[in-house]
Parts: structure tokens; C-alpha cells; sequence
């Protein structure tokens, strides 16, 4: 487990701890409600910069539960999954492009725009949402120091983008995405 997160589960759990003591007297001749588990987001960090949200159609949200699909396959934590959603709502919107013509960033497909013509695979892999996630993870896992490193410097290190900066912009959805999907 690495040391930012490690240290942010145990600041929420002494304020879960801290608000049990104070606010436990008060509770307990309160009425009882309806309580519903609530997700936490998965972050390194506070996202960094302004932060930018699609709502998602059904196709989206399958290509969500793929990605994190193919991280647990691969045995990799929910931030790998936060990397990954984020990473493929900048390229993708999370959707599975196919060629676009005149559109297309050269030959450039799926959910992470990988390119057949650098080495990713053939059309038909990239465009498998589970070959996709699973080849861009393992470009994640060699990048040395991936867990701690900002999701925008870690994503770009592997999609060696025109606009490495873009990627931050995604970082909340990503998460807010990851914890809720992921144990579903």
C-alpha cells in the first residue's frame, strides 16, 4: 500500500473515529434512517486544476466496467483504474472509436486512441476494450513510481501525448467512476 494513501485512510478514519466520539451521544436518540453505503474516490492527490465531467451513456459506462474489469484481471489497484478511466476520457470520451476518417489522429483507435502503426496491436485488439486497457496498463506498470506520481504525469508517460496536461482534468470523474463501479 503506498504512503499517500495509507496516510489519507487513516486521516478519514480518525475523522470518522473523532466525529464517532463527539457526535455518538447525539446519534444515539436521534431517529434511526435509511443509510446507504458511500464510495470513497481512490486519489493519489488532490486532482489537479479545474476539473472537467460528461455524463455517461450506457456504452460509456460498460467501457467504465471493462477497464476495471481488465485492472482486476490484471491484479492492480483501483488507482490504476482511476489512471486508466481518466486516461480514456481524455482520448476517447470513453468511447471505442473505429476509424474516423479525415477525423481520425492518424490511425489512432479505441478507447485510449492507441495506434496499430506504434505497436499497440492490430485494429481489431485496440478496439477490444479489454486487449486496450490491458496493453495500456502494461505500459503503466513500467513506469517507475506509477502509484505516487500524478495521474497526468503517469498517463502521459505512457500515451506520450500532444497535450500531456490534458489528462488532470479527469482525475474526479475517474475516481468518483472507479468507486462506484468497482466493487459492482
Amino acid at each position: 500500500m503506498n504512503t499517500i494513501f495509507r496516510k489519507s485512510m487513516l486521516s478519514v478514519a480518525g475523522l470518522a473515529f473523532a466525529g464517532g466520539v463527539f457526535a455518538g451521544p447525539i446519534a444515539a436518540h436521534a431517529n434511526p434512517v435509511d443509510a446507504k453505503p458511500v464510495a470513497v474516490a481512490v486519489q493519489a492527490s488532490k486532482p489537479q486544476g479545474d476539473q472537467s465531467r460528461i455524463t455517461l451513456n450506457d456504452e460509456q459506462t460498460a467501457n467504465v466496467k471493462a477497464i476495471i474489469a481488465a485492472t482486476k484481471k490484471a491484479g492492480l489497484p483501483e488507482r490504476a483504474a482511476v489512471i486508466s478511466i481518466a486516461t480514456s476520457l481524455q482520448e476517447s470520451k470513453l468511447e471505442n472509436l473505429g476509424h474516423l476518417g479525415d477525423m481520425n489522429d492518424h490511425d489512432s483507435l479505441g478507447l485510449f486512441q492507441q495506434r496499430p502503426s506504434s505497436g499497440w496491436g492490430t485494429p481489431e485488439q485496440i478496439t477490444d476494450p479489454e486487449y486496450s486497457t490491458t496493453a495500456f496498463l502494461k505500459g503503466l506498470k513500467q513506469v517507475d513510481g506509477w502509484q505516487d506520481m500524478p495521474l497526468t504525469k503517469a498517463a502521459q508517460t505512457v500515451q506520450v501525448s500532444a497535450y500531456p496536461d490534458a489528462y488532470a482534468q479527469w482525475e474526479q470523474q475517474a475516481a468518483d467512476l472507479v468507486g462506484q463501479h468497482w466493487n459492482s
